[in-house]
């Protein structure tokens, strides 16, 4: 059975190190996207990932397609058309200088799809689990539609929907957001959020909590993630929690809500070399997890195991084995050379 994940995939550039845009006459690039590193995970841990967008037909569209179907994701129900793929600049942040993205993604192929483009019943054919993001439906009110769509089939056929709300305010203000996603969200079996997500697209704060501090209420969360669940029949939720120390240095564990029980990770403290795809490797390895039957600590556990080791790797995709995953979820994390 096949996990569809359907969203943008872009180029991305950025600086060799800790360059700066202003200062560096040479760019990296490399590719990635919410769904596209979900996809990636999913692929790499073994399951059957289907990647949906719509590109232009051109050699750069190529190269990222190229880059998923390195990792075995089956890019052959992407659709052509339009003009340009989307791009984003990164900076990565160091001690107290945070990271920076600008994205270059207006009037990309995907942005400016049309319903009529992806015929969802013939994608989900042989699907078991739909993904997406909130980044998808900001793109455009027809990327909206489109989601809602594949949303709607999804549940006509019984397959499980995920959906990690993934705020962007580069891409649309929080009434909007709260707006479309209140249509979305009653289709979503399992809900994916940040510390700051539900509060600023539903208006769901933690007590007690100061994300820009890095202070952050374990109870509140808590309130949070059933309050979520309670408002649109959402059966799981899991929620990150990431404590800023500096832009080097985080704290990051989840917690996981299931059908009224609460489960927590335990927590890391990471040196980060990449944040960039650390939220989507959570979701894709909670989808891993989930999807494999192992238990509700377990999927946790999973989730937030893959996702620290994520935090070690260059670019978006998360390029690490469930071997590894699993030894760090052992206690395994001194970093000590493997011979």
């Amino acid at each position: 059975m096949e996990f569809v994940c359907f969203g943008e995939i872009m180029g991305r550039l950025n600086p060799a190190g800790y360059g700066r845009l202003v200062q560096s006459s040479e760019l990296e690039i490399s590719y990635g996207g919410g769904e596209a590193n979900v996809a990636v995970s999913l692929a790499n841990f073994g399951k059957k990932a289907v990647y949906v967008t719509k590109v232009p037909d051109n050699e750069l569209s190529g190269a990222a397609l190229n880059a998923l179907k390195v990792h075995n994701v089956d890019v052959s129900r992407v659709v052509y058309g339009g003009n340009r793929l989307g791009l984003y600049f990164i900076e990565k942040g160091a001690s107290q200088r945070p990271s920076k993205v600008i994205y270059d993604r207006k009037y990309s192929a995907i942005s400016m799809a049309e319903k009529e483009d992806f015929d969802w019943r013939r994608i989900f054919a042989n699907a078991e689990w739909f993904h997406f993001t909130g980044i998808t439906p900001a793109l455009s009110d027809t990327c909206a539609e489109i989601c809602l769509e594949a949303c709607r089939v999804a549940k006509e056929l019984g397959i499980t929907v995920s959906c990690d709300l993934n705020f962007r305010k580069n891409l649309w203000d929080s009434k909007k957001a709260g707006q479309v996603m209140s249509m979305l969200m009653p289709y979503v079996d399992v809900a994916i959020a940040n510390e700051e997500d539900c509060e600023k697209v539903f208006g769901i704060k933690a007590e007690d909590t100061d994300v820009e501090s890095g202070a952050l209420s374990m109870e509140g969360y808590k309130t949070v993630a059933k309050t979520l669940s309670e408002r649109f029949a959402i059966p799981t939720v899991a929620i990150t929690l990431r404590e800023s120390l500096s832009a080097n240095d985080n704290l990051w564990s989840a917690m996981l809500y299931n059908h009224g029980e609460y489960f927590f990770s335990k927590k890391y403290t990471l040196h980060i070399v990449d944040r960039v795809g650390g939220g989507d490797s959570f979701g894709g390895g909670l989808i891993y997890a989930l999807s494999e039957g192992r238990g509700n600590q377990y999927a946790i556990d999973f989730a937030v195991a893959s996702s620290a080791l994520k935090h070690t790797v260059e670019c978006d995709f998360n390029e690490v084995s469930i071997s590894e995953i699993e030894a760090l979820m052992g206690g395994d994390g001194s970093g000590r050379v493997q011979r």
